[in-house]
């Protein structure tokens, strides 16, 4: 019985380490008294917990403000040196690898093309770790004060134990069942941590961006293809396989064009850039990005065929999107990707009015359609929430990558900016 007394009073401690840390992170900076106030615990417990905190230089002193008739409250907050993330991107064209302190302030990025060799396995693993070893030194930083590694891919991510044991189901890019974890544990010591880049993109979107406050909300990814991440009462949705959010490959036409996953008619075949351009028939040998802004150009000056292709677009997006609203009911959602970055300007009206359209009038009125707030490399920022949320729900301590994504927890209360804390 007295051990099982003392596991419980550790377990507590750990839970108000972890709750008060969160809470720091995302709303701070923040004097003692206000987080007694906001988290409930008493004067004593987030003395003691605080005092662990700086002792263990997860939390520093950030200057002190005047309070009514008393001595200057000091005010505290995460120290961003106290270890570092790492962020990947496995796109569509290249392989994006970024360097953030524990505030997401980007210390180093390198962007590795992958050309003509498109998603060879081999490839790809290079990429990420040759990616490590230059941010890293780019940025002079040890890699035992790397956090870990969080890495967004395409496709189904199978979860094993720790980041080293995930494997990847990738229809679109030829990937069945791709061990990358345990190929990329054989090139780095640092904890990995994997995820379908859709979903990193919409956890970085739900804590620091446009899903900022919502409890149900869906984040699109509309890049070279198309996904998403439902997020149901606060937390993502992964269904029986972690498979959920695949949006792009819902059937928008029965017998329709031809997708990348081999199927007919998928909203992807439509939508995603890479139809936009086969649909446009832009020039050949420029990068998708290149023939988007082209295309925009071309509509912007009048010209009837990338007017008329841009229109439809939008109709079959809201006609996307109002499945969404139908099947989930969600209060937001966010219209985030690259693509959906360039195009949603232009679109977004008529994409609402399509919306509308094909939508339940009902559940359609309770429904923002906005578009995401943290530009282009939002699965890059994502991919570095996945070692950060283990070590906030560790309370600042070290541990192992988590075995299950879903296990991650939410912020109490989301930041104001892209971390409560500053460099």
């Amino acid at each position: 019985m007295a051990d099982r007394g003392k596991r419980t009073v550790r377990d507590l401690r750990r839970g108000n380490r972890s709750a008060l840390l969160r809470h720091l992170y995302f709303e701070g900076p923040l004097s003692r008294q206000e987080l007694a106030r906001d988290t409930g615990l008493s004067t004593g417990s987030i003395s003691n917990v605080v005092a662990e905190l700086i002792a263990d230089g997860v939390v520093e002193e950030a200057g002190s403000v005047e309070s009514d008739g008393g001595r200057p409250r000091v005010m505290l907050k995460v120290a961003p040196r106290h270890g570092f993330l790492i962020g990947v991107d496995v796109g569509e064209t290249r392989v994006r690898v970024t360097l953030f302190d524990l505030a997401l302030a980007e210390l180093s990025s390198t962007d590795r093309p992958l050309a003509d060799s498109g998603h060879d396995v081999a490839l790809v693993v290079q990429l990420i770790l040759d990616g490590l070893s230059v941010v890293l030194e780019d940025a002079r930083v040890d890699p035992a004060l790397v956090l870990g590694v969080g890495i967004g891919v395409p496709g189904i991510v199978e979860q094993g134990t720790g980041g080293a044991g995930a494997v990847v189901h990738g229809q679109t890019i030829d990937w069945d069942a791709v061990p990358l974890g345990a190929l990329l544990a054989e090139g780095t010591s640092l904890p990995l941590h994997i995820d379908n880049g859709a979903k990193t993109l919409g956890q970085a979107e739900m804590w620091f961006g446009a899903g900022r406050g919502a409890r149900n909300a869906v984040i699109a990814l509309l890049g070279s293809g198309v996904g998403a991440c439902v997020v149901a009462d606060g937390k993502p949705y992964r269904g029986a396989s972690s498979s959920a959010g695949e949006w792009g490959h819902t059937t928008l036409q029965v017998g329709g064009r031809r997708c990348r996953c081999g199927a007919r008619g998928c909203l992807e075949a439509y939508v995603g850039a890479e139809a936009l351009i086969e649909r446009w028939d832009a020039p050949a040998g420029v990068s998708e990005e290149s023939a988007i802004a082209a295309l925009l150009a071309a509509a912007e000056a009048g010209e009837a065929a990338a007017v008329a292709l841009l229109d439809e677009t939008a109709e079959y997006l809201g006609a996307g999107i109002a499945d969404l609203v139908n099947l989930f009911n969600p209060e937001r959602i966010v219209l985030s990707g690259w693509t959906g970055l360039m195009i949603g300007p232009r679109l977004l009206d008529a994409v609402r009015e399509a919306t509308a359209a094909y939508a339940l009038h009902h559940p359609c009125a309770q429904t923002s359609i906005e578009l995401g707030r943290l530009g282009t490399d939002a699965v890059t920022v994502g991919a570095a929430t996945l070692p950060l949320a283990r070590f906030l729900d560790a309370g600042g301590r070290p541990t192992a990558p988590a075995a299950r994504p879903e296990e991650q927890p939410e912020p109490n209360r989301p930041g104001r900016s892209l971390s409560g804390t500053s460099a």
